[in-house]
């Protein structure tokens, strides 16, 4: 076996809604070995892995995949199953995975399996491969590019075949490090029960609840509502008990010491026993209780002291320790908390009692579990010393042996849900200390007699006020109702069911993304929303630019929808994003497919126009059940969408009226939405249809950004901006109004039709980078040119289209251009230099373009430059750039030369000193030298013609050097 590719889907996908670990993996010879022809390997993987007795696999009854390995499966199919198994053995149960052949590629599989943490995912990976290839005879063994999964080999026994609960136990503690604590992963769970979506910003517990502006964060169960201050009068105990004293709340007394002296005469002073404990301490560390003498005292203090400089010394309350959790005010749950202890059976040591004890699976390390290890360190054995007895003593049957002062859970201790007993004063007296202090989440620690007495009748009170209060103790007690105390905080968070999520509008297709984008942000912001959109020419949030990049993948999507200011999001969801780890969020209130053409095509899997499609439908897949997936009527792909596509279906079409087909005037017959241009009064408008009635939207001239209706593409567009926001729920008024001021300015849509007259010429500047959309761009062309005027265009391709692409776009500019100039993008993708110019040419000469008006020049100034020096007054010169904003800039700095060089028609890529530029003929004689940056002119004398020979036929001189 090889593993070829490994991808991790982050949001929803092709194969699934569910994100996956992908692992590419070519069977090899293993093709002709499906598991029916490997003799016992069924019986010893379930041996390994009994569980996956209960996977029911295609069956959908426990048993099914068994059955399927005895049929005979393929190992990738195997695989898959085992990585579900180790991590639902492992502590994460996930069920979910696929196996897909590669198309094309015999013995070629995508295996592909839900994670609740990418790197266990990973991991699991890697040692499903591993497992697997243990159990192959030996011929057949020998699993490749396992690093590509993971860096981490799995456990292995002597035979040298994977030990498998070793193996398990690693990914454990894996997921112990990597995973949420308890109270965080019931907050994140309770809040996906909401369908609130949940974003983790650190390593640790600081996670995002919600998007944009609607969101709130919590670390553990401090909220963004939790006041600073409260935290901090929290963490010194002093005040605390001063603040609740004052506030008539039962609270021991106490002094803040600094020396053994000073807590001598303080524990003489409120008389024995005394409770020690660091000042500014959590999780029971550095408390010690009982202290009854002196002796003890010292040794307390120097316990405490170890934790914290200045120690608290006070009254010791008798009775039995309880937390009470208060959320906004309100007691949600009591826990009576038992210190660890083990009970005595006559015959076993202490240590042996606390090894049995820890062999509960309920406890693990820290917090991973709802219980804790008890170690045995040197509080536990000073504890027994006190007692008379060491690790080694052996209590009689039924001997209950304390191991520490402290009840906490981290340490050891126990819990007892007490919920429905407390005494409502008590009650009172918890959410009144946490209204004092100012905490919204609140652990109150009380020390009472008994829970079901008021405090003040039986003695005892409040000890300790708790930021951040843990909640495994509530969720899944030792004893006693589990109690959800994560939906009390969520609810805190988000009243009246709100989900905290801000509109999301997704928008894909081949053409016209960026400027849809555009066109929906330039709706919300005309109604005052801060709007975070992403495009091809970065991140923006308001009226700021954050960041200068392409800006159309998941990546880009996520930032938006973390930014705390963003009140809607509206995303240019391109292919390649999709592809390589899904969308960048779980759902979308509106998803639009403008178009799908020819672009892409022969890349990563993409091998047609129906491949694209299926990418393309992921958006309006995942369109919400009450949103709506906005389709091009006119695209018979994106009509196909509609089968499988989320929420209510929205149309929009250039053929209203009697051109109408059948299908979308069905659509509008039976009350469904549309927008359409017609025909009314010899004007051209756009039509709202919905609930059966059409109503006039606008002109399409009305349109800045159509150029009066020329610009058949942006009236496309327009229409699906005003499809998505009338869909959620703008006022068509409203949305006429925005679109009438939306214009292809520079400012508003940069690289998209934008128009600069200078000095006699104009200039568009659009980055039309594939055929469909240079032939948009052609009809606004023919429709601008006069008879009398030329039309000189700078044209390229990205260097990873195929070359039928790249010759296709050759012959769409021989149709549309009387001066041509070819030049290549700065990244060639893997291409020559050179390569695709030669296979832009060659498409337009193949159409009949003349070789003497058809110009190679690689770089994109430098070609830029010739076209703005080839116009006369009154030509159009189009311009598709790579570097947008650098060749706006080179637009709007441009003068022509005083006294213009006739430029001869003879251009050649030189190289000189193993570099490549351009070196071009003037009709002086002297050589311009082109490079990166604007062209200078070397005046040499005149040089001859390469190889003795006339410029060659092509409209080229061969290589020329002064």
């Amino acid at each position: 076996m090889q593993v070829r590719a490994v991808g991790v889907y982050r949001g929803p996908h092709l194969y699934s809604a569910t994100p996956m670990v992908r692992i590419e993996l070519d069977l090899g010879a293993l093709e002709d070995w499906p598991t029916d022809r490997l003799p016992g390997f069924a019986d010893r993987l379930m041996g390994d892995l009994p569980g996956l007795h209960e996977h029911g696999c295609c069956f959908g009854e426990p048993g099914g995949f068994l059955r399927r390995l005895r049929d005979g499966t393929w190992l990738g199919h195997v695989a898959e199953h085992v990585a579900l198994e180790l991590q639902s053995r492992a502590g994460t149960p996930v069920t979910r995975g696929k196996t897909r052949s590669v198309r094309g590629q015999p013995g070629v599989y995508n295996v592909m399996f839900a994670y609740d943490h990418e790197e266990a995912g990973r991991m699991a990976g890697r040692f499903a491969l591993e497992i697997l290839d243990g159990l192959l005879p030996e011929t057949l063994r020998g699993v490749g590019g396992l690093g590509r999964v993971d860096d981490t080999p799995a456990p292995r026994r002597e035979d040298g075949t994977v030990d498998v609960p070793a193996a398990v136990a690693q990914l454990a503690r894996l997921l112990g490090r990597v995973g949420f604590g308890p109270t965080t992963r019931a907050l994140v769970e309770e809040a996906r029960r909401r369908d609130i979506p949940a974003l983790r910003l650190d390593a640790n517990s600081f996670v995002q609840l919600g998007t944009g502006a609607a969101q709130r964060r919590i670390r553990a169960s401090i909220t963004g509502e939790s006041s600073s201050l409260a935290v901090e009068v929290a963490s010194d105990k002093q005040l605390t008990k001063t603040l609740l004293d004052g506030a008539g709340v039962p609270v021991p007394q106490g002094s803040v010491v600094r020396t053994a002296a000073d807590a001598l005469a303080a524990a003489e002073d409120l008389g024995w026993p005394v409770v020690v404990k660091p000042l500014d301490g959590n999780h029971g560390r550095g408390v010690t209780l009982d202290i009854d003498s002196p002796e003890k005292l010292a040794a307390a203090f120097e316990e405490a002291r170890s934790h914290g400089r200045r120690v608290i010394v006070e009254q010791q309350f008798r009775g039995k320790d309880y937390r009470v959790l208060v959320v906004g005010g309100e007691v949600c749950a009591v826990a009576e908390r038992v210190p660890a202890h083990v009970t005595g059976d006559g015959r076993s040591r202490i240590a042996d009692l606390v090894e049995a004890e820890n062999r509960d699976p309920r406890r693990g390390e820290g917090h991973e579990k709802v219980m804790t290890r008890i170690v045995i360190d040197d509080h536990v054995r000073a504890r027994l010393e006190l007692a008379g007895m060491t690790p080694d003593s052996v209590p009689p049957a039924g001997e209950v042996v304390p191991l520490r002062d402290t009840a906490n859970l981290s340490t050891g201790g126990t819990a007892i849900d007490r919920t429905l007993e407390i005494h409502p004063e008590n009650a009172w007296l918890a959410a009144r200390a946490a209204q004092v202090v100012g905490l919204d989440v609140a652990g109150i620690d009380m020390i009472l007699p008994d829970i079901t007495l008021s405090a003040r009748q039986s003695g005892g009170g409040i000890v300790e006020v708790n930021a951040s209060p843990g909640f495994r103790m509530h969720l899944d007690p030792s004893q006693g109702q589990p109690r959800n105390v994560a939906r009390p905080v969520i609810d805190r968070l988000f009243p009246e069911g709100r989900n905290g999520r801000i509109p999301v509008f997704a928008v894909t297709g081949t053409n016209g993304k960026s400027t849809t984008v555009r066109m929906v942000a330039h709706i919300y912001r005309s109604l005052g929303k801060t709007v975070g959109f992403t495009t091809t020419t970065g991140i923006q949030i308001g009226d700021h630019l954050i960041a200068e990049v392409d800006a159309s993948g998941p990546q880009s999507a996520r930032k938006v929808l973390r930014d705390p200011t963003v009140e809607v999001a509206v995303l240019e969801t391109a292919r390649g994003g999709m592809l390589r780890e899904g969308l960048g969020f779980d759902w979308c209130d509106v998803g639009a497919v403008l178009n799908v053409a020819e672009d892409h095509i022969g890349l990563k899997g993409i091998d047609s126009l129906e491949d694209l499609a299926r990418i393309k439908s992921i958006v309006t897949e995942s369109v919400h059940r009450n949103g709506a997936s906005i389709l091009n009527a006119d695209d018979p792909l994106t009509v196909a969408m509609q089968r499988h596509a989320g929420g209510r279906i929205v149309f929009f079409s250039l053929k209203g009226g009697d051109e109408m087909p059948d299908f979308l005037r069905a659509h509008v017959a039976d009350g469904g939405m549309a927008i359409l241009r017609e025909t009314q009064g010899g004007e051209d408008i756009l039509v709202l249809h919905r609930h059966g009635e059409g109503r006039r939207l606008m002109r399409t001239a009305d349109i800045p950004a159509t150029l009066g209706g020329l610009a058949e593409f942006n009236v496309q567009n327009a229409m699906a901006a005003a499809a998505m926001a009338i869909a959620q729920g703008v006022e068509p008024e409203a949305v006429a109004r925005a679109l009438s001021g939306f214009t292809t300015s520079f400012e508003q849509c940069p690289g998209r039709l934008n128009i600069h007259d200078c000095h006699g010429i104009r200039v568009i500047l659009d980055y039309a980078h594939n055929p469909a959309g240079l032939v948009a761009l052609g009809k606004v062309v023919t429709g601008l040119k006069s008879r009398q005027s030329r039309a000189i265009g700078m044209i390229s391709i990205p260097g990873d289209r195929r070359d039928e692409d790249m010759r296709l776009m050759g012959r769409v500019a021989a149709g549309l251009f009387d001066e041509i100039v070819f030049r290549e993008d700065p990244a060639r993708r893997g291409r020559r230099p050179g390569e695709i110019v030669a296979l832009l040419a060659e498409g337009a000469q193949a159409a009949g373009f003349p070789p003497e008006r058809m110009h190679r020049i690689l770089d994109e100034y430098a070609a830029a430059d010739l076209c703005l020096r080839l116009a006369r007054p009154g030509d159009l010169v189009v311009l598709t750039p790579t570097e947008v904003e650098a060749m706006w800039r080179q637009v709007l700095a441009w003068v022509p030369e005083r006294t213009p060089r006739a430029i001869e028609p003879v251009l050649r890529v030189a190289t000189q000193g193993g570099e490549v530029e351009l070196v071009a003929a003037t009709a002086d004689r002297s050589l311009v030298r082109h490079r990166d940056g604007p062209p200078s002119a070397w005046n040499r004398p005149p040089f001859p013609e390469a190889d003795g020979g006339s410029p060659a036929g092509d409209g080229l001189l061969r290589t020329v050097r002064p």
